[in-house]
């Protein structure tokens, strides 16, 4: 494919700068509910985009004819765009520095998810599904099973010849119970899917999905009966697979830097931490640290190099509460020079290979990799703590777990989420089962709240599948690591006025 991809290159003519990528994907999902197999799904899709910036301006196409005569229409398409572009620009799109790479990257799996029978991976989620019937009270049971595989081959003028294989996985349960007009969700090992990350079948063996359903369908049917959330002010302790929905909503979708420079504002809005706060804005508290890490082993935000040919990296995004740089494009970074001549990162101010689209028919633009809050007991995070160390420090508190629901505004400024269980801490102690909690808060002051961190054994690195973003929307899958965090006097509950 990478001589097929040549090829097309080959015929795109004189450009400042042109590439191309053909993407070959494949995917599977498997849905199982209330002992039955509900939806079997199997994909697979191929084609081609080039990229051409010639007088200051990019010219995009995509096509899924690879005839001659396909490739030569959507090269002038492509061009096509370039001229009526040019025509109106208001600025010139320049690029960064980029060396050019010859290389090949695959997802380490040990078990191919592709190669294990359709019988079997029906089997381990109907299992899943028969272990959560532990009351008349449990209405529905779900499980569900997804693997993809994406090929790509890149090559670019400045030649670049880059082609890579990755795979991702997932599952989950989810068990709904009734009493009334009650209804109480609870997930394993995470909400939405489950966990995912890139690896292969492996994950879902080690997920133990029928070892866990009872127990997870059970704290369900206690939740009916259970105290409501209390309102008012409190410590709260977020498991990890909460946090690291709260880190991508207020601190990955905040760092896009296409978001800071307006060019998503009528979809997905903008952020708060605009270029004159870089370097200056302490966006939390000094034991904060998140990175944005695409090298990690197993995060869903894990790659070789991105759809620039930008390896990939590990960057600095907030560190030791204080704000130190964007995720960004060979583009972007660019403009933010322009707008601030102090932007000089570790990085050496380069795109840090953030930039992917979710097809060959899609345009590339800036993604979450792995954004990460780093565990505590390392430079700069404080104490490395446990969560029973954690549990114990608490004189009263609340302990949330499991997303259920979020609200943020345009800006990644004022939140509000909803967990699908608590429980209260009280003299150290875990006591009561509470539903349907919720906090709010408002994203720098919740982040300098944050005054104890867990250590790397109870780091997880959690995988969100559906990030979406871009018009045409685009849907992408993003990593982030979190272990137990503390956060003082966090609003809790819904405040009547």
């Amino acid at each position: 494919m990478i001589k097929q991809a040549e090829n097309i290159l080959s015929k795109i003519p004189s450009a400042d700068y042109a590439d191309v990528r053909i993407v070959d994907q494949t995917s599977e999902d498997i849905a199982t509910k209330d002992g039955v197999v509900e939806a079997l799904a199997s994909s697979s899709s191929i084609g081609y985009n080039v990229r051409i910036l010639k007088d200051g301006v990019f010219g995009f196409a995509a096509s899924n004819d690879m005839s001659e005569h396909g490739i030569d229409e959507t090269i002038k398409k492509a061009i096509a765009i370039v001229k009526a572009s040019a025509a109106d620009k208001t600025t010139n799109v320049e690029l960064d520095q980029c060396d050019p790479i010859i290389d090949s990257y695959k997802t380490p799996r040990k078990e191919d998810p592709f190669s294990v029978p359709m019988e079997e991976k029906i089997h381990i989620l109907l299992e899943a599904d028969k272990e959560q019937k532990v009351s008349n009270k449990v209405a529905v049971t779900q499980s569900s099973y997804q693997a993809n595989r994406e090929r790509k081959y890149f090559v670019s003028s400045i030649g670049s010849k880059i082609d890579q294989e990755i795979i991702w996985t997932g599952a989950g349960i989810e068990a709904t119970a009734v009493d009334g007009p009650d209804l109480q969700n609870r997930s394993y090992p995470n909400s939405f899917r489950g966990q995912n990350q890139t690896r292969g079948f492996e994950l879902v063996r080690e997920l133990e999905l029928a070892k866990h359903a009872p127990e997870i369908a059970q704290q369900a049917v206690d939740l009916l009966t259970a105290d409501t959330c209390p309102t008012g002010e409190f410590d709260i302790i977020l498991d990890s697979n909460q946090l690291a929905l709260q880190i991508h909503e207020s601190c990955g979708h905040a760092v896009e830097l296409d978001r800071v420079l307006g060019y998503e504002a009528s979809y997905a809005g903008t952020s708060f931490l605009t270029p004159d706060k870089l370097f200056n804005f302490q966006y939390g508290s000094n034991i904060v640290n998140l990175t944005a890490d695409a090298t990690i082993p197993g995060g869903l935000g894990t790659f070789g190099y991105d759809d620039e040919g930008v390896p990939a990296q590990r960057t600095y995004l907030v560190k030791n509460g204080m704000f130190q740089d964007y995720i960004t494009s060979r583009d972007t970074v660019t403009k933010l020079h322009e707008i601030n001549n102090q932007y000089n990162p570790p990085s050496g101010g380069r795109s840090n290979g953030t930039v992917r689209a979710s097809s060959w028919s899609r345009l590339p633009m800036i993604r979450m990799t792995n954004i990460n809050l780093e565990p505590g007991g390392e430079k700069g995070t404080g104490k490395a703590w446990t969560l029973d160390e954690l549990i114990a420090d608490t004189e009263y508190g609340i302990f949330m777990s499991t997303n259920r629901s979020w609200s943020i505004d345009d800006k990644r400024y004022n939140f509000q989420f909803g967990t699908e269980i608590a429980w209260e801490i009280k003299d150290g102690k875990l006591g009561r089962m509470l539903k349907n909690p919720t906090y709010q808060g408002i994203t720098p002051q919740f982040w300098h709240s944050c005054d104890a961190i867990c250590g790397r054994p109870e780091w997880t690195v959690w995988g969100t599948p559906n990030c979406g973003k871009g018009q045409p929307s685009q849907v992408m899958y993003t990593g982030h690591g979190a272990s137990p965090a503390r956060f003082r006097k966090v609003k809790v509950g819904v405040v009547k006025w």
